[in-house]
């Protein structure tokens, strides 16, 4: 009998460990994503931050949720922070005409906005135009190459498409961050929108980088433009609207 017991209790620990190494093997690998590549993986937010909890993450995706349900949005944004900060009056003024709906939610990395285009109910929308800016969390995230921004970024494009065929893509370039021009990731930034400008066939994509906007004459960021060397202020917001609007019109008459 201690023999069957002791026999047991080995083949029961060596089954344990055998399980942990897998488990752990399958979280490597959800980590690493698809090619390696986390920003090709669809997944939810899995992070709390201390500026927006899981649970304020799942909220913002049902009330988008909510707005997909309802229907009539013309002009649809889908992006992070970014997106999701556009200062409201500015919003009304220049966007208001259009049914605008803003998708954007802060933290978000391809991943999220993948996950987010296949589970929710986005597909009701019938949208003329959306407009794409993502990519910077990917780098801040995941030190995302310029390969890896442009195959991920073309992933969500071609969700994209499947969700909405007869829609315009007005896809922007992402925007330098970091206060000094000589900052590596400026390097990044400007190869990816060389990567991202050649998804654009100009008929349904159309590429628009406006993130020189932003840059002094030497290319550094200053805190009028973005108070954090990242997120736009309200100026900011105003000369991206001014320059992004002739281009909504022309796409929104198509």
């Amino acid at each position: 009998m201690s023999f069957s017991l002791s026999r047991f209790f080995y083949v029961f620990s060596h089954l344990i460990v055998s399980l942990m190494v897998t488990f752990s093997a399958s979280i490597c690998l959800a980590d690493k994503g698809v090619d390696g590549d986390p920003g090709l993986t669809p997944v939810p937010r899995l992070v709390s931050y201390s500026w927006m909890s899981l649970d304020a993450w799942q909220q913002k995706f049902a009330s988008q949720n909510a707005i997909a349900d309802q229907g009539g949005v013309d002009l649809l944004f889908v992006g992070d922070s970014i997106t999701e900060g556009w200062d409201q009056a500015i919003w009304a003024q220049y966007f208001s005409q259009y049914h605008p709906a803003n998708f954007g939610i802060g933290g978000d990395h391809t991943g999220n906005i993948l996950w987010r285009l296949q589970n929710g109910r986005y597909g009701k929308l019938k949208p003329k135009l959306v407009v794409l800016l993502i990519g910077v969390n990917n780098i801040g995230l995941f030190n995302a190459t310029p390969k890896q921004l442009s195959a991920a970024i073309e992933a969500v494009l071609n969700n994209l498409h499947a969700l909405y065929p007869e829609a315009k893509i007005l896809l922007n370039g992402i925007f330098p961050f970091e206060e000094s021009s000589q900052s590596p990731q400026r390097a990044v930034i400007v190869a990816s929108n060389q990567a991202l400008a050649l998804l654009a066939d100009e008929k349904q994509v159309f590429f628009r980088n406006y993130g020189g906007l932003f840059m002094q004459k030497n290319g550094d960021i200053s805190k009028e433009m973005m108070r954090d060397f990242l997120h736009l202020t309200p100026a900011a917001y105003q000369l991206w609207a001014d320059a992004m609007t002739p281009d909504i019109q022309k796409l929104m008459q198509r």
